[in-house]
């Protein structure tokens, strides 16, 4: 069978994605191949495919048991025989499925890092057709990436120990240019074909606040959106805890997730959010990796995460169908402090020796330092982020909370200046709380202390608000004024630009917001309509309902997520093209022969009992 009849046959589609055919077409001529695409852009396809046209085995390497679960559960609904190798398995099931394996049932294999060089394993791969290998997250192979591991350093020696070198192939979703010659270098990738299709998810509204009080403003974002499914990130377990707490009792449909709780508190609270059965999932960043949940319509990070890779990486968990989603940071100070704390005393790097471990460390403040930025900048947050993997845009997107406020130029030279003479008149010593209350004219125990109210600056801006000179501080970090030292200290230091606004040579403007900014506030969705079908009109929309009510039925009886048996993005093409034969059926996106067969008079069943809701009245 060719590529595109089995694209149809088993997923749905009638056409492939930006970059999946040249990804497939280069794997298949036996090329190494190197992929990165963003989240929801449809890397699992580009070695599915080519496992399916293949005689031999391809291996996938995945970090996370819940992407394998997820992604092999997928498979073997969409009539795929596919079986994952980790630590979820008892003994006696391990041995069933590598029993299995042998006997050449499975195409395709999903397996721990971890296992590629145990005996067990490795009596089975030396002995099998396996022709590609897949890594999955390959970004985890380079310790200078966000989330190095080391069991991933394993697979060059797994690939080496086999008899025939299968071909290679590795796909994530956030790398920067260095990342990327990372993975091409120890993954030892022979010439591949490399593809970066683009960072930019257009469906994606991004926005930073910085309320006075988060859980308010968590709590009235919510409000405005019933009926959607969302992601709240936080930070620590214990504010975990805290937010779900205040979420239940406010009559939320929510649960949480955080390594604190039991594996099998895990499992059930996240089968519950999967399942549809919870529509908000608070959880720490332990939480997502894997999950192919398409109807998230928003991910709210309560707190700023430590580098714009795993920002970008958990707010891409929203809009996978393409439709609409949300993605809002809500930031304070004490997220920098706690995110430093995380990267002094972060213990997964142990494996490694004491100075390249200081220089993964320092590169962690520095990317600290980088998404602390992206909280400050008025410019577009959308081209921020792709300039940071490397991508040039117009620096306008139209969707996200910088687009779409209105700005005015204000001249803060004045300013500058007082906060420049300030750090150099104390001799670059201290932190930015310092400057700030000194110039401010606070009176603090630090700036008694430090007798900073001799300093030369002392009150020189006390009547500037303390919101406003932050703003200003902000701005001379973000352009290169001022830096701040890579330590635990953080002091604050002048650059070689400093000296052209306090010598006099040069005025500086910034953009401000005319108005505080404030949470997007919504109308709410009429009747709590998802906002997959919220375009729609009224027959569709109630027609989308009665369809979704078809498949929690289906996904209870199968005892499987609604959004396999098919995703919202399916439903409302339904609703529009009002299907009433098993032809019109296949020409819905995500309508395949295997789930035809399945499912498929189910529904034109569905579709033909509530015809007369888009019958026009007599």
């Amino acid at each position: 069978m060719e590529k595109l009849e089995l694209l149809k046959e088993y997923f749905g589609y009638d056409s492939f994605r930006e970059g999946q055919e040249l990804l497939i077409d280069s794997i298949l001529s036996g090329r190494d191949t190197l992929g990165i695409m963003p989240t929801g852009a449809g890397k699992s396809l580009c070695y599915q495919i080519p496992a399916l046209m293949g005689r031999g085995i391809t291996l996938v390497i995945s970090p996370l048991i819940s992407l394998m679960k997820d992604q092999v559960g997928a498979l073997n609904q969409a009539g795929i025989h596919a079986a994952y190798l980790n630590s979820s398995l008892t003994a006696g099931q391990y041995r069933k499925a590598l029993e299995y394996a042998k006997a050449g049932r499975y195409p395709i294999i999903y397996v721990a890092p971890e296992r590629l060089v145990t005996p067990e394993f490795l009596d089975f791969a030396l002995c099998a057709d396996i022709s590609l290998v897949a890594v999955d997250e390959a970004h985890c192979v380079s310790q200078w990436g966000q989330d190095f591991r080391p069991s991933y350093l394993k697979i060059v020696d797994f690939v080496k120990r086999l008899p025939k070198r299968p071909v290679l192939a590795a796909f994530t979703a956030t790398a920067t240019r260095e990342v990327r010659d990372d993975i091409i270098d120890i993954l030892c990738l022979q010439e591949p074909t490399v593809l970066t299709t683009g960072f930019d998810r257009p469906n994606l509204y991004f926005g930073v606040l910085s309320p006075k009080d988060k859980y308010g403003a968590l709590k009235n974002f919510v409000e405005c959106r019933p009926g959607q499914c969302g992601i709240v990130y936080c930070l620590t377990r214990k504010l975990v805890e805290e937010v779900c707490g205040r979420l239940m009792k406010d009559g939320f449909s929510v649960t949480r997730y955080h390594a604190g709780l039991s594996d099998a508190e895990r499992k059930n609270n996240q089968e519950d959010f999967i399942y549809d059965r919870a529509q908000i999932m608070v959880a720490t960043n332990a939480f997502g990796m894997g999950i192919d949940k398409s109807n998230v319509r928003y991910v709210v990070h309560y707190n700023m995460p430590k580098n714009m890779e795993s920002y970008y990486q958990e707010a891409g968990r929203a809009g996978r169908d393409g439709e609409p989603a949300e993605c809002i940071l809500l930031y304070g100070g004490q997220d920098v402090v706690t995110n430093q704390l995380f990267i002094d005393n972060n213990r997964d790097n142990d494996e490694l020796d004491e100075v390249t471990r200081a220089i993964v460390v320092e590169r962690d403040r520095e990317r600290l330092k980088r998404m602390t930025f992206y909280c400050f900048t008025n410019e577009c947050l959308r081209d921020y982020i792709l300039r940071y993997f490397g991508e040039y845009g117009s620096n306008y997107c139209g969707n996200c909370q910088n687009c779409l406020t209105q700005f005015e130029t204000v001249e803060i030279t004045k300013e500058a200046k007082a906060i420049l003479g300030c750090v150099k008149d104390c001799r670059q010593r201290y932190g930015i709380t310092v400057i700030l209350d000194t110039v401010h004219g606070a009176d603090t125990a630090k700036i008694r202390q430090y007798r900073m109210a001799e300093n030369a600056y002392y009150a020189s801006l006390a009547k500037v608000p303390a919101y406003r000179l932050r703003q200003i501080f902000n701005f001379l970090l973000l352009n290169e004024y001022l830096r701040t030292t890579n330590d635990e200290y953080m002091l604050v230091k002048l650059t070689e630009k400093s000296s052209s606004v306090l010598d006099g040579e040069e005025s500086l403007t910034m953009k401000m917001a005319k108005e505080q900014e404030r949470l997007p506030k919504e109308k709410k969705k009429k009747n709590g309509k998802t906002a997959a079908a919220a375009n729609m009109g009224e027959a569709e929309q109630t027609m989308f309902e009665k369809l979704r009510a078809l498949r929690a039925e289906i996904a209870k009886e199968e005892k499987i997520p609604p959004y396999i048996v098919f995703s919202d993005k399916t439903l409302v093409h339904m609703c529009l093209v009002k299907p009433k034969t098993k032809e019109e059926m296949l020409s819905v996106s995500g309508v395949g022969e295997f789930k035809y067969k399945k499912y498929g008079e189910r529904f034109l069943k569905c579709v033909e009992a509530h015809g007369d809701l888009f019958r026009e009245p007599d």
